[in-house]
C-alpha cells in the first residue's frame, strides 16, 4: 500500500468516523491555512450555514486530507461535501476550466473582477453542467488577488526566466502559458515548493502576495515580480449527490451562505495584497518588488494569442464557446 493509499483510507476512515454520529455534520476542505483566503471564506461559510440551520460544517485545512489531488477525490466520492480547488488542478477534469490561465484575460481593476465573477454568465451557467458531469455542484468562483512571480533572480522581460525552472500547478495550459513567457514550467505539489526552491530544484514560483507571505516563500527566493499577467481563481464545489438529495430548503440556505461569503471575501481582500507586500518587506527588506512598467509588460502580453489558442486546442468541445461569452462578460463588467 501506497503512502498516498494509506493517507487517503485514513483520511476516509477519520471523515466517516466523525460524521457517523450526526448526520447534518457536513466537512469541507480547502487549499490554503485558516487564516488564508480560502480559510476566511470557509470560515464565513460556516457561520452562515451554522447560523441559519441545525447543520454543522467541519473545516479542513490544506494539509490535513492529503494534497490537492486527495481532496478532489473526496468530494467527488462523497467523503466530502464541499471542496474548494483551483481550476489550476481541476483542468485535467474540466479542461474548459483551463481557460482562467490565458494571461491578461482577467481585469485588474478590482470592483470590474468582481462584477464579472458574480454575474459572469460563463461561470453561472456554461460551467455547472461541466462540473456536474465530474459529479460536483459549481457554487462559486472568486478571485483571490494578483498572481506575483517570487524568483531566484530578477525578472524584467522574459528573456530573464530563459532556462529558469518555475513550479506550476498541473495544468496544461499553465505549463503552455509559462512555456511561452520562456520559463521551463515544473508542475510540483505545493508541499514540495519551498524545500525545491531552497535547494535549488526550482527557480521560481506564482502566488497572490497574501500567499507569498503567509507560507514565507520570501525565505527561500529573492525577487517578486508584478506582471499583471492573472489574478488567482478559485472554485467552491458540493459532491452534487448530496446537494440534489437536499431539501430545496437546505440548497436555498447554501446558496445564501455562498452569497454572503463571496460579498464577504471580495470585501477582505480590499488592501491586502499591498499589506502582504509590507510584511514581506518588513520580514525581508533585501528583498526586492518590481512592478513591471506598461512598456517591459508588453512583450509578456504579446504572448496571450498563443496561450488563447492553444486553450481552443485543448480546453474540450466547449473551449470557443466558454471564451467568447468569458470575453463578452469581462466587457460587460468593464462597462460597469
Amino acid at each position: 500500500m501506497t503512502y498516498k493509499t494509506v493517507l487517503a483510507t485514513s483520511a476516509a476512515a477519520l471523515l466517516l468516523g466523525s460524521g457517523a454520529a450526526l448526520a447534518d455534520t457536513w466537512r469541507y476542505a480547502f487549499e490554503e491555512a485558516m487564516d488564508e483566503v480560502q480559510g476566511k471564506f470557509a470560515q464565513k461559510f460556516k457561520e452562515e450555514v451554522e447560523a441559519n440551520s441545525d447543520h454543522e460544517i467541519q473545516l479542513f485545512p490544506f494539509g490535513t486530507l492529503g494534497e490537492s489531488a486527495d481532496t478532489m477525490e473526496q468530494a467527488q466520492s462523497g467523503i466530502l461535501q464541499f471542496v474548494d480547488q483551483s481550476p489550476g488542478f481541476t483542468g485535467a477534469l474540466i479542461p474548459e476550466a483551463q481557460v482562467f490561465f490565458v494571461p491578461y484575460l482577467l481585469p485588474q481593476d478590482d470592483a470590474q473582477l468582481a462584477s464579472f465573477f458574480k454575474n459572469s454568465k460563463a461561470i453561472n451557467e456554461m460551467f455547472p453542467p461541466l462540473y456536474a458531469e465530474q459529479g460536483l455542484e459549481l457554487l462559486t468562483m472568486f478571485p483571490e488577488g494578483e498572481v506575483m512571480m517570487t524568483t531566484t533572480e530578477p525578472v524584467e522581460s522574459p528573456a530573464d526566466l530563459d532556462e529558469v525552472k518555475f513550479r506550476v500547478m498541473t495544468n496544461p495550459l499553465l505549463v503552455e502559458s509559462y512555456q511561452a513567457f520562456g520559463a521551463t514550467p515544473t508542475p510540483l505539489p505545493w508541499g514540495e515548493v519551498y524545500g525545491s526552491l531552497q535547494t535549488g530544484i526550482i527557480q521560481g514560483q506564482e502566488n497572490p502576495a497574501f500567499f507569498i507571505e503567509s507560507t514565507k516563500m520570501y525565505e527561500v527566493t529573492d525577487y517578486i515580480t508584478r506582471s499583471g499577467h492573472n489574478n488567482f481563481t478559485t472554485a467552491v464545489m458540493a459532491n452534487k449527490e448530496f446537494y440534489d438529495g437536499l431539501s430545496e430548503e437546505d440548497q436555498t440556505m447554501i446558496d445564501n451562505a455562498i452569497s454572503a461569503a463571496f460579498d464577504y471575501i471580495i470585501d477582505y481582500q480590499k488592501g491586502l495584497t499591498e499589506e502582504s507586500l509590507e510584511k514581506i518587506m518588513a520580514a525581508k527588506p533585501s528583498m526586492t518588488i518590481t512592478d513591471l512598467t506598461e512598456e517591459q509588460r508588453q512583450p509578456f502580453m504579446d504572448t496571450a494569442e498563443s496561450v488563447e489558442q492553444e486553450f481552443l486546442e485543448i480546453g474540450g468541445p466547449q473551449a470557443q464557446e466558454i471564451l467568447d461569452q468569458l470575453k463578452a462578460d469581462l466587457a460587460a463588467a468593464a462597462e460597469g
